[in-house]
């Protein structure tokens, strides 16, 4: 199954595997039902969940009924725990929302939320309200109350420009959640414009179509660009048990925005 898994990702364009996953989900669900693991997003449990990973897979981190991985996780209890994002207190003044790249594990779960005034946007998912360039944004200044924008600057050539436009369609006061995959033992990002092929891309940065290897320095361009920046450790503050059971990636950070 792992091996098959890796050739998949790394062969099927992601428009595609999107419109796949629709119909493959729910036989994975029935097949690893179990008592071991807990996907909080739906509260599903499971015997194990799948590998996943387009270089060296990690075992166990895919959860077969939302399809959802450890960042994915962490992000929903957080969300979930420390913020008002799911609250309905006030629908009177319903909080604007745009969110790059839509997760299928959130994209439903998130436009029923009756106290959001949900968009999402990107220049190439199947499931996105807005087809943009994260670098040229067609959203008025100050526009939006939240911002998601999770593991999709890692793609974009031109990361300073794409930071520009968000900070510029974030209201003030508002704030945002701009995960990445992140090597935190790297002081400094590293790219190179010069690797393109596929293969060498995928070896170097982690995945194919990545640019770039952020490094602890990511938080620090968020703030030059005029951000306040918030780096959570979330795990740290979730116990061994529900670090295990929820399989999250221990110590990852997750970088909260504010204007």
């Amino acid at each position: 199954m792992k091996k098959g898994f890796k050739i998949i990702l790394n062969t099927v364009p992601r428009p595609i595997l999107i419109r796949l996953s629709y119909i493959v989900r729910p036989i994975l669900a029935f097949i690893l039902r179990g008592d071991k693991f807990t996907d909080p997003i739906d509260g599903k449990r499971f015997k194990s969940f799948l590998p996943y990973g387009y270089g060296n897979q990690r075992n166990n981190v895919l959860s077969p009924a939302t399809l959802s991985l450890e960042r994915h996780r962490l992000l929903w209890l957080y969300l979930q725990n420390e913020t008002n994002f799911f609250s309905s207190e006030s629908l009177t003044e319903r909080k604007k929302v745009l969110h790059f790249a839509p997760e299928q594990c959130f994209l439903k779960r998130f436009r029923k939320l009756k106290n959001l005034d949900y968009t999402t946007t990107d220049l190439l998912s199947p499931i996105a309200d807005v087809k943009a360039d994260i670098c040229d944004l067609p959203f008025e200044d100050n526009s939006y109350d939240i911002i998601l924008c999770n593991h999709v600057l890692e793609h974009i050539p031109d990361d300073t420009k794409a930071m520009q436009e968000l900070y510029r369609v974030m209201k003030p006061g508002g704030y945002g959640v701009f995960q990445i995959p992140q090597d935190l033992s790297r002081e400094s990002t590293f790219e190179d414009n010069s690797i393109t092929n596929p293969k060498e891309r995928a070896r170097i940065f982690g995945q194919y179509d990545h640019v770039r290897v952020y490094g602890h320095d990511y938080f620090d361009k968020l703030r030059s660009i005029g951000f306040k920046v918030d780096e959570v450790d979330y795990t740290s503050t979730l116990s061994e048990e529900n670090i295990e059971k929820y399989c999250l990636a221990k110590g990852e950070i997750i970088p909260v925005v504010y204007k």
